[in-house]
């Protein structure tokens, strides 16, 4: 049997389960910088929870709301039907309020200003290449779990950004809403206001460019071989 959720329900699902990602990204940026001068211990410090954390999040949340936590996914899914675009605006307007409240909440938690711009510089041609490639491989492992496996969903995406927080140069934000978030932090996992717009171009660029592809990719007809 499956439950309908109210609108204002699932609203309230994509801003806390979107908060409850970005307080993990950036808390644990900031225990990373406290514990480790290492930078390779800090990012591993701050891999691990948010792929722990995408797990849960979307395990709990998927069959609420879909568990997007990400605009340029939630746009994705408008473009393809599955999310009424009626409801698009509220989506996009949720995770991002969401995110800002989870650098908020991390913040508190340590004892730092409610927000404070970052000054971290994360730019240039590298990054935003690294960004859209990123997003591309996320697009591409969300529907190729839809299309496969949808149980498999939250450790599929955890696990993907979990890799990719490593083998991208820009540490894989592929999330508008997170982005924006990590503007709002001058800790480790903070970026630049001015070079958060270029990083969230790149991510729909990656987004168009991977949905594209990959439901293409994904289309088929089932053959029974004997």
């Amino acid at each position: 049997m499956t439950e309908k959720f109210q609108y204002s329900q699932r609203l309230v699902a994509e801003a806390l389960g979107t908060g409850m990602l970005v307080a993990t990204v950036v808390g644990s940026g900031i225990m990373a910088e406290t514990l480790s001068k290492d930078v390779g211990i800090q990012l591993l410090g701050n891999t691990l929870p948010t792929g722990a954390i995408l797990i849960v999040l979307i395990t709990i949340f998927g069959p609420l709301s879909g568990a997007h936590f990400n605009p340029a996914v939630s746009v994705m899914f408008a473009a393809k039907g599955s999310l009424p675009r009626a409801e698009l605006a509220g989506y996009v307007a949720a995770q991002i309020v969401g995110g800002i409240l989870g650098t908020v909440a991390a913040h508190l938690m340590f004892a730092m200003p409610i927000i404070e711009f970052s000054e971290k510089v994360r730019s240039g041609p590298a990054q935003w290449f690294a960004e859209a490639v990123a997003t591309f491989g996320l697009v591409g492992v969300i529907l190729g779990g839809l299309r496969f496996n949808n149980a498999a969903i939250p450790w599929l995406v955890g696990l993907y950004i979990t890799a990719a927080y490593w083998f991208t140069a820009s540490t894989s934000f592929a999330n508008p809403a997170v982005t924006i978030a990590r503007s709002l932090t001058n800790s480790f996992s903070g970026i630049s206001p001015w070079d958060a717009t270029e990083f969230v171009v790149a991510q729909l660029v990656g987004m168009a460019v991977g949905a594209f592809v990959f439901s293409w990719l994904l289309q088929g007809r089932r053959t029974d071989f004997n």
